[in-house]
């Protein structure tokens, strides 16, 4: 909705612990409340371990190696906690990462986390600032406590796995920079660590354990082809079973792929040996200098490929285009330009032929080395054909985007998408959860595809369309790293093909992810931009949107005649327009910057005005805010019933809607139209409430704001130490935000609970703060709290 400038959380928990420092009970507030320092609030216990490995050969040398290091009680800690595994390409590095890691996972019961670091992809690797911030939320740390400095991110990293003992893998590492703020500071975790590389630092620094993995010896080879292969071929084809073992250089890779062509022809392993030699000949003839493990890669996957039937191999080469590092069946059919049926069935020859591996249903992935002999074989279908290719998934993606964000029903303006629809439709989205869970899994996609649009100037166009489709995604998730990285490249990419309407979609995705982040300064710059561009455009919808966007930023910067004007223009602008959903919303805005400005009277004439709209179309955001906003102004007023009134009708339609955002905001007027009719143990609930979802929500500000309506409870009971500790926590939070009109009110409460206790030094230190901190501000309420701050500071000077 045009007002909405908050994610939506389904969960919650119950503590109001963290930020304010202590945990308050509420049961009798006239007694039998009290005080405790909390323990950390359990976190999800990340489970990310794969399935271990079909059909692995014994590595009795390796695992002797490992086993050695640990003790015989399974309740010790191994004397080594970094394991680094090394050795070339193929040779089975995952596989007994992957093996090990189940084999001592239950030593870990506070969870395992793995990822795949993506050091030797063809696109770009997976860096360590992202690394950590994919695990601090697996480790239940609230999106925007994530700090945006890789070292900060590090540190939180290891505060959170100080106490724990946790697995953590790391596959496919290229580099120490990807590695090295990924290891914890404790000796509770386990780190298992693939590459390629020596990765001689984390040995030298960090006591790392590396175990250096050749070619299997003959005899594990040979079981291992058997195994893959014995119910499908004669037993008296040892010999020749060597053979094909030695062709494939006992690299399990090429083992598995060659076993999957054998069992394709079980009657005839010496045909299959005569075609294998005949592509070493190939190779040989091609790759002088390669040496002979990759050479044997090269040649099995040849072997495979040159026996697919060209709509597989031609899938296969296309593949290799694919943006993301996992692609499902609609997508695949996206790129051949097929239909679903058809590559449904090619991707199961592909499968078969242990070209890709399947990880789910409809859904797939390349080991690497597969994906980069994709690529290479589809050097000759490069041009029009490769670009058509990349288009048409694109636009699928696109597309599909579209249809899962129609679905969630956020109000938004409309993107127009690419004219040409792609043959393979998006899916049928029945409900919000399905549209939810398919932008879920294919959110590494998504940014992969804008990346990759906007690396092709035929495509450019795509990459801003596609940037302002996710935007909503990311807002609703707080993926703030993906939100700004998609909206700069759209930037880049509509600038560079002089797109106006893309820099100014661009522009505005980019002044919310400002404001969500509370960088209100960056943000009003950018929505600025997005204003002038669509002025110039004669584009007056875009221009409406603008203004009712940057008023809300002025909103939150406190800069209220401009944020009032700016919303009096939008609802003027959409009221010419016919718009009356968005005129509503508009309306809605100027009536809370009309309370803030102390202009009662015609804050209720709007919000009567904009609730008649929002019954018409039974908007229950629309309806809740008015109410919330009604309570406001009945508590100035001081007609407290009314404002108790207004504030629990909004609570209930949240509460029904089942929208924890919503609730979580709204209780900071109820709990404050309780405290107002003396209500203290119902205000205490309500604010505890409000604390626990935002702290999930992540909205920094609002939970101070909780903390705070606490720390009033408590001095209205001449509670002052705990009063103290609410205030102290809400100034703490705000500290670390842009928010100088809630930072100055929550140091002036705290220093008149101060005051109570004796300490006027300190007290006077704060209200000369909060002064200073609203010095650039005008408005009434601004002013009363000059005056009151001042009436004080006068208080405590010596007669």
């Amino acid at each position: 909705m045009p007002g909405r400038d908050r994610p939506h959380d389904d969960s919650t928990s119950s503590d109001l612990s963290g930020s304010a420092g202590d945990v308050v009970q509420a049961r009798d507030v006239h007694g039998g409340v009290h005080f405790h320092t909390p323990t950390a609030p359990p976190a999800g216990t990340p489970r990310q371990l794969p399935a271990d490995v079909r059909g692995f050969v014994n590595r009795h040398h390796e695992l002797g190696i490992i086993d050695a290091l640990w003790a015989s009680d399974p309740d010790e800690l191994p004397r080594t906690g970094v394991y680094v595994l090394a050795g070339t390409a193929g040779v089975g590095k995952t596989a007994l990462a992957i093996h090990l890691a189940h084999r001592v996972a239950p030593r870990f019961p506070d969870g395992q986390l793995c990822l795949n670091m993506r050091g030797y992809d063809p696109g770009a690797p997976l860096t360590a600032a992202d690394a950590l911030d994919r695990f601090l939320r697996a480790l239940d740390v609230t999106p925007t406590a994530i700090p945006t400095d890789v070292e900060d991110r590090a540190a939180l990293y290891r505060s959170r796995l100080a106490e724990r003992r946790v697995l953590i893998l790391l596959d496919n590492v290229a580099t120490v920079r990807q590695v090295r703020p990924l290891l914890p500071g404790t000796a509770h975790c386990l780190v298992i660590v693939t590459s390629r590389s020596r990765l001689s630092a984390p040995a030298v620094r960090d006591g790392a354990q590396r175990i250096t993995l050749d070619v299997l010896p003959e005899t594990d080879a040979v079981t291992l082809l058997d195994n893959l292969t014995n119910a499908y071929r004669p037993h008296e084809d040892r010999e020749q079973i060597t053979e094909l073992a030695r062709l494939c250089a006992r690299l399990p890779l090429a083992l598995r792929v060659a076993a999957e062509r054998a069992a394709s022809r079980p009657l005839m392993p010496i045909d299959l040996i005569r075609d294998l030699r005949d592509e070493y000949a190939l190779w040989d003839a091609l790759s002088a200098e390669d040496d002979d493990e990759s050479d044997a890669v090269r040649t099995v996957f040849a072997w495979s490929y040159r026996a697919l039937p060209e709509p597989a191999a031609q899938l296969f080469r296309l593949l290799g285009l694919h943006p993301g590092p996992q692609f499902s069946a609609p997508a695949a059919a996206a790129l051949i330009g097929d239909t679903l049926g058809t590559a449904r069935h090619l991707l199961d020859v592909l499968a078969g032929a242990h070209l890709i591996d399947q990880i789910a249903p409809d859904r797939f992935q390349f080991h690497d080395l597969l994906r980069a002999f994709a690529i290479d074989q589809g050097r000759d279908d490069a041009g029009p054909g490769r670009i058509a290719a990349l288009r048409r998934v694109i636009t699928w993606y696109a597309h599909t985007a579209n249809a899962a964000e129609s679905r969630i029903g956020i109000l938004d303006l409309a993107i127009p998408l690419p004219a040409q629809a792609p043959r393979t439709p998006p899916p049928d989205f029945d409900a919000e959860r399905s549209a939810a869970l398919w932008m879920d899994t294919e959110n590494d996609n998504l940014l992969a595809s804008i990346r990759a649009a906007a690396r092709e100037p035929e495509l450019q166009e795509l990459a801003w369309r596609l940037a302002a489709l996710t935007r909503r995604y990311y807002m609703r998730h707080n993926l703030f790293d993906a939100w700004f990285a998609s909206a700069h490249i759209g930037l880049d990419a509509a600038r560079a093909i002089h797109d106006q309407h893309g820099l100014a979609e661009m522009h505005d995705s980019l002044g919310m992810a400002y404001v969500a982040t509370q960088q209100l300064d960056n943000a009003i710059r950018h929505h600025t931009a997005a204003l002038d561009i669509r002025r110039d455009l004669g584009d007056q919808l875009s221009e409406a949107v603008s203004l009712n966007a940057l008023g809300l930023t002025k909103l939150r910067a406190r800069h209220l005649t401009n944020a009032a004007n700016h919303f009096a223009q939008s609802a003027a602008l959409f009221d010419q327009l016919g718009d009356a959903s968005w005129q509503a919303f508009a309306q809605l805005n100027l009536a809370g910057t009309l309370v803030e400005l102390g202009e009662l009277t015609q804050a209720v004439e709007l919000l009567e005005q904009a609730r008649a709209q929002f019954r018409a179309e039974n908007s229950a955001e629309g309806e809740g805010n008015a109410l919330r906003l009604l309570s406001r102004i009945s508590l100035r007023e001081n007609t407290f019933s009314d404002a108790l009134r207004y504030a629990r009708a909004a609570v209930d339609i949240a509460v029904e809607a089942e929208n924890r955002m919503w609730e979580g905001f709204w209780l900071l007027d109820l709990g404050a139209a309780q405290l107002a009719t003396g209500n203290t143990a119902d205000a205490l609930i309500s604010y505890q409430r409000s604390a626990s979802i935002q702290r999930r929500l992540g909205d920094r500000v609002r939970e101070a704001l909780a903390l705070n309506g606490t720390g009033h409870i408590y001095q209205r009971l001449d509670r002052v130490d705990e009063a103290i500790n609410f205030h102290r926590g809400a100034v703490l939070i705000l500290r670390t935000v842009t928010a100088a009109w809630n930072l100055a009110t929550a140091l002036n409460d705290l220093a008149a609970a101060l005051v109570k206790t004796g300490r006027r030094s300190d007290a006077e230190s704060h209200w000369q703060e909060a002064l200073a901190l609203v010095d650039d501000l005008a408005d009434p309420a601004t002013d009363q709290l000059r005056e009151s701050i001042s009436r004080s500071l006068a208080m405590l000077a010596p007669e």
